[in-house]
């Protein structure tokens, strides 16, 4: 028999087969680098839950995230549609953000609903706050809401504590800001949140979602962008010193003690078998932060940046029973989260153009991926420059580089603030099996035969940009401090009095 009808056999007879609708835990990590955690090769990464996916699942080597910078990734992840159709750009949202990720778009929570699930979300949302907290979570699709609705770092640094007993966080802050806050829902608990005790929290959280959830016998979705490995890091005492990576290794330790809970809560509530388990991070490491700032592994520079270091991730996809363990080198993205989710629980895809393909052959099979083709937007992307780089198959094609201040201090000058911006006509090629970290530019010279690859690519490049319709840009929106969200707002003076 063909191997490709046998494999769509399987397949058939596996989502057939299911008894119940799956549970699906989405765990994201937050600037974590590609050659961050021991099973991507860190020498001395204390990461055993990780690891323990790593070993009993898929391991991804080929995995992208959308963009170099954290709310355009989040949207992409949770829509399966590029940052661009969302209009999440350029560069971040902040606490007094007009703008979010617009209530029209559907997200992975709103297409399960519909199914039955229950749906929670702890952790960094980052996709907006806006009037009387429309953004939040709760309104895009789920059900209860336990986090920081943007980055930790976007408070006055006084009011973090990273480290106990009582280590103040060190650089650049903004003290004319609200502290950070908690919130449950839309209300907010605690102002400035207690960050050494911020992870049992969220643990807690999951555990009581997860176990309310499976005594009810309802299909859940949990989802957890969490707040480590960004800077500045911070741990509770169970992790703070206790890596040998010193705050990076602790933040990333905690993160991983999370996921060990995680993992046990499903174990107990006898729901495990019947559990997709996800991880992968939003963008490559701040390599500005130095030692504090992650690792890319072989892949050249980091965060801010369209180079590999930037946007290729590491992913993990645990299933026990149902996902054998391996490693895959298929293409794959976040984007591809959502339309794999709809499939494995029968739900129905929005009615919008997605970018993200289903990837339950590659899951379930080992078997080969529907994404030939991943496009690379930098954190301003524009109708007037287009895709800064694109890559088909195993060839990655530059059509602009440009370095950035998040990927400073690495020896590589291409990736720094002061690598401007630089059109490439013929783009610069490279063949990632073969040079990963992008030293060797393929040339046309040399190599006529690449012409063919070169024609290909600029058609692939030509029909995308056709079909990219840019939302209206929601940070273009601009700011107002009133919005920023204040747990006494009608208090005075703000923000000092910004607390409860």
């Amino acid at each position: 028999m063909d191997h490709t009808l046998l494999a769509f056999l399987n397949l058939f007879l596996f989502c057939s087969c299911l008894a119940s609708p799956p549970n699906f835990v989405l765990l994201f990590a937050d600037d974590l680098g590609f050659g961050d955690l021991g099973c991507y090769g860190h020498p001395s990464s204390l990461t055993p839950n990780l690891d323990r996916l790593a070993s009993g699942g898929l391991r991804f080597t080929d995995f992208y995230c959308t963009s170099p910078v954290c709310s355009p990734s989040r949207a992409s992840l949770l829509t399966g549609r590029y940052q661009t159709r969302s209009g999440i750009y350029p560069g971040v949202l902040y606490p007094g953000s007009i703008g979010g990720l617009p209530l029209n778009e559907t997200t992975i929570a709103e297409v399960l609903k519909p199914m039955g699930y229950a749906t929670a979300a702890m952790g960094k949302w980052h996709l907006g706050f806006g009037a009387n907290g429309m953004y939040l979570p709760t309104n895009q699709g789920f059900d209860q809401y336990l986090g920081i609705p943007y980055s930790h770092d976007m408070g006055p640094c006084r009011n973090l504590t990273c480290f106990p007993p009582d280590v103040k966080c060190f650089g650049f802050c903004d003290v004319g800001g609200v502290t950070v806050p908690l919130m449950y829902n839309d209300i907010i608990k605690q102002q400035p949140v207690n960050f050494l005790d911020l992870e049992r929290a969220y643990s807690d959280f999951a555990t009581n979602f997860i176990t309310m959830s499976a005594k009810k016998k309802q299909p859940f979705f949990l989802y957890y962008p969490s707040h480590h490995t960004h800077y500045p890091q911070y741990a509770g005492p169970g992790a703070a010193g206790r890596s040998l990576r010193g705050p990076y290794g602790d933040a990333l330790l905690e993160f991983d003690t999370t996921v060990g809970n995680l993992l046990a809560t499903l174990e107990q509530t006898g729901v495990i078998n019947n559990t997709l388990v996800f991880f992968t991070s939003d963008n490559g490491p701040e390599l500005m932060r130095m030692s504090r700032g992650g690792n890319s592994g072989p892949l050249k520079c980091g965060k801010g940046t369209t180079y590999e270091g930037g946007m290729r991730e590491p992913a993990i996809a645990f299933w026990p029973g149902t996902i054998r363990p391996g490693v895959t080198h298929e293409l794959a993205s976040t984007l591809d989260i959502l339309p794999t989710m709809a499939r494995l629980a029968g739900a129905k895809l929005p009615q919008v153009q997605l970018d993200g393909v289903d990837m339950t052959e590659i899951l379930v099979n080992h078997g080969q991926g529907k994404r030939e083709v991943m496009m690379f937007y930098p954190t301003d992307p524009s109708e007037m420059y287009g895709l800064f780089a694109l890559r088909l198959e195993k060839y990655k094609a530059h059509f602009y580089t440009r370095g950035a201040t998040h990927s400073g201090t690495t020896p590589d000058k291409d990736c720094d603030i002061f690598s401007v911006l630089k059109p490439h006509d013929p783009p610069l090629i490279f063949d990632l099996e073969a040079d990963p970290s992008e030293k060797y530019p393929l040339s046309l010279v040399s190599r006529p035969d690449l012409q063919d690859l070169l024609d290909r690519i600029l058609k692939v490049k030509d029909q995308f940009e056709a079909t990219m319709v840019f939302g209206e840009s929601q940070i273009g929106k601009g700011s107002d401090r009133e919005l920023e969200p204040c747990c006494t707002p009608q208090c005075s003076p703000k923000p000092s009095c910004c607390q409860c």
